[in-house]
């Protein structure tokens, strides 16, 4: 979201149902009523563990492991600059305590990081740091420092910052996520609501959960209750290496229903190695658009299964086009490796060095052959933005891609079957759709008084409506199965959060 007032809102980047935790917990947040559950409950005059039964063990104890954590957990405060709250802000047009025509006041937002250098380097969230006039680390031991960010990477959700003290700091060492199993205890810790400090434990629930959020979604699910304010903190193992970063929730109310995502730790590393030496990543680039296979879409192209990546689109020019990727053929494999899915695809292209080759294992027609593609260095999302043609020019003057209303989009988005449009698929970051509010997920279904249909009836509608001098489109969107309008402004191209790679 481009309102950065909008604590609750600015962390909604992922599509569909899942929410983002906003990385930010307003200051002023009273804590509630707490309640105290029993660990473990005996049976009356029954034996715990009979003969025969499963024994039961303790619960695991995690205080040596906090206390030797702990230490390198840090609360991140970000100055955001004097705008007014927007309206999922508790429906509140102006700040906390502000009327009408006062001065805008400064809102700061809280979100959790955690050292990972002596030299000070911090981790976390690219949407805690989003939009920050100034950023300062609080320490375990309440000491402020400062914070300069270093680069952030909005594709996958990670910033790193850096302080400057005057002495070693304590850190936690990135761990290996491969290893990680479903069913192992996990503990997560960080700044919930602004409550510094606070740890929380649970199971890892999956892995590998694509929630909408970017293009290389590959998250770790768990149980650890994870709230507003949590996202940058760490998720570890029993060991103490971190497998993951805080990242998202899935809730109806905003809160931990126990459904909480992590980005993982080996996606961090590369991401942060990157950041370190050049300020933005580096992604391999082919130049195609692919969307899943459907068992009604494997049935209609007499398709074996259903698995793999439908090319929809080449670009070009592109590597792919020059290697002879055409659209309808389903990639089977990236040098060797099984791909099942569009978001496999892009996260095996994207982990290609540029100047490196891949090959893509294809199925044309019902036969397969291989194909070899030189990998290209993959666009900033303003890059994309300002070369595309045809249904991404909506992207280009807006900052959305657009996708079909799919029986698949419409059960997820709850959509009675008499309404049709163009699905948000992906809103570019500091784009005019973002700063309007767009999130994905929204059905756009008119563009002013005109209805739309379809992604190409959509952008039609707005090329029309954009040909003069107006400077705005007013976009009539459903959002949560409710109608509204949303203005768009195109003069509002500030893209002060693009990824350089």
């Amino acid at each position: 979201m481009t309102n950065p007032t909008n604590l609750r809102g600015r962390g909604r980047r992922a599509a569909l149902a899942a929410v983002l935790l906003a990385g930010t917990a307003l200051g002023g947040y009273a804590a509630g009523h707490v309640s105290l559950a029993a660990t473990v409950q005996e049976t009356q005059g029954q034996p715990v563990n009979p003969p025969g039964s499963v024994a039961i063990h303790n619960a695991p104890d995690f205080t040596q492991l906090v206390t030797k954590v702990k230490p390198a957990v840090v609360s991140i405060t970000s100055k955001l600059g004097p705008q007014a709250m927007n309206d999922e802000e508790g429906g509140m047009p102006f700040p906390f305590n502000q009327m009408p025509g006062a001065r805008p006041r400064a809102i700061e937002a809280r979100g959790s990081g955690f050292i990972v250098n002596p030299n000070g380097t911090i981790v976390t969230n690219n949407h805690v740091v989003k939009g920050a006039k100034s950023v300062s680390v609080t320490l375990d031991d309440g000491t402020q420092l400062p914070a300069k960010v270093v680069g952030t990477d909005p594709r996958t959700d990670v910033a790193v910052l850096r302080v400057h003290a005057k002495k070693p700091l304590p850190y936690i060492q990135l761990g290996d996520s491969s290893e990680v199993k479903p069913g192992e205890w996990v503990v997560a810790m960080g700044n919930p609501f602004g409550l510094g400090g606070t740890v929380t434990a649970g199971i890892v629930s999956a892995l590998g959960r694509d929630i909408g959020a970017g293009p290389y979604d590959q998250f770790i699910q768990t149980d650890a209750p994870i709230n507003q304010g949590n996202s940058g903190g760490p998720l570890f193992t029993e060991d103490g290496k971190v497998i993951g970063i805080n990242t998202a929730i899935l809730s109806p109310t905003g809160g931990s229903v126990g459904i909480g995502f992590a980005i993982p730790s080996n996606t961090v590393k590369s991401v942060v190695a990157q950041l370190e030496e050049n300020g933005h990543v580096t992604r391999g680039y082919v130049g195609v658009e692919a969307q899943k296979i459907s068992e009604g879409m494997a049935k209609a192209l007499h398709l074996p299964e259903a698995g793999g990546a439908l090319i929809a689109g080449v670009s070009p020019d592109g590597p792919a086009s020059k290697a002879g990727v055409q659209p309808g053929d389903v990639v089977e494999a990236v040098n060797g490796q099984k791909v099942e899915n569009p978001r496999e695809l892009a996260v095996q292209i994207a982990a290609v060095k540029p100047g490196d080759q891949a090959k893509l294992e294809i199925l044309r027609d019902g036969k397969k052959q291989t194909v070899t593609a030189t990998v290209a260095e993959q666009p900033s999302e303003s890059q994309v933005a300002n070369n595309t043609t045809g249904h991404h020019e909506g992207r280009a003057r807006l900052g959305v891609a657009l996708a079909p209303v799919s029986p698949e989009a419409r059960q997820q988005l709850d959509l009675p079957g008499d309404v049709n449009g163009a699905v948000v698929a992906q809103v570019q970051p500091g784009s005019p759709a973002d700063q309007a509010g767009i999130q994905p997920g929204d059905v756009i279904v008119g563009v002013g008084g005109k209805s739309v249909g379809s992604p190409s009836d959509a952008v039609k509608a707005i090329r029309s409506a954009t040909s003069g001098s107006d400077s705005a489109v007013a976009l009539r969107i459903i959002r949560n199965g409710q109608p509204a309008f949303v203005a768009v402004n195109l003069q509002n191209n500030s893209n002060n959060n693009t990824d350089q790679g």
